[in-house]
């Protein structure tokens, strides 16, 4: 069972994570040692985003657009939403945030605008019917007239 070693032959990145290449690269300066007579070696990390994210709000906009559109507000953020992820997919990550800001603005105070309204609805039905039920237990104490 005597086999001969076998070489295969990769390309870079085949089928590895791009983080394997700089693993190897480690183990191999670290079998090799350092070069000699240089000067003590110094290592600078640069954390570079590929992909940076900015919430563009859409799905909250159209949340607001449907539901509850108090003076256009939700339509408004939607539209703002929209020019977000235009920004965002040309490269404009300021315009893309500046936008994406707007968006998130309008969201909230169509959000606020429309509690305040729910909460003035439940209370003006809640007046209207004790207004009702007083009204009926009136007319059945006193048959034929206020």
């Amino acid at each position: 069972m005597n086999q001969a070693p076998h070489t295969i032959l990769m390309y870079p990145n085949a089928g590895r994570p791009i983080h394997y290449e700089k693993l190897q690269e480690e183990h191999e300066v670290a079998v090799l040692g350092a070069p000699q007579g240089s000067a003590p070696m110094t290592t600078t990390v640069i954390n570079m985003p590929r992909d940076i994210s900015v919430p563009d709000h859409v799905v909250w906009s159209l949340f607001n657009t449907l539901f509850m559109n108090f003076c256009c507000l939700g339509f408004i953020a939607f539209a703002y939403s929209v020019k977000s992820r235009d920004r965002k997919m040309v490269g404009d990550i300021t315009g893309a945030q500046a936008f994406a800001s707007t968006a998130k603005c309008l969201n909230i105070w169509a959000l606020i605008f429309n509690i305040i309204l729910t909460i003035g609805a439940i209370v003006i039905l809640i007046i209207f019917s004790a207004a009702i039920v007083q009204a009926i237990s009136q007319m059945k104490n006193h048959p034929g007239g206020f």
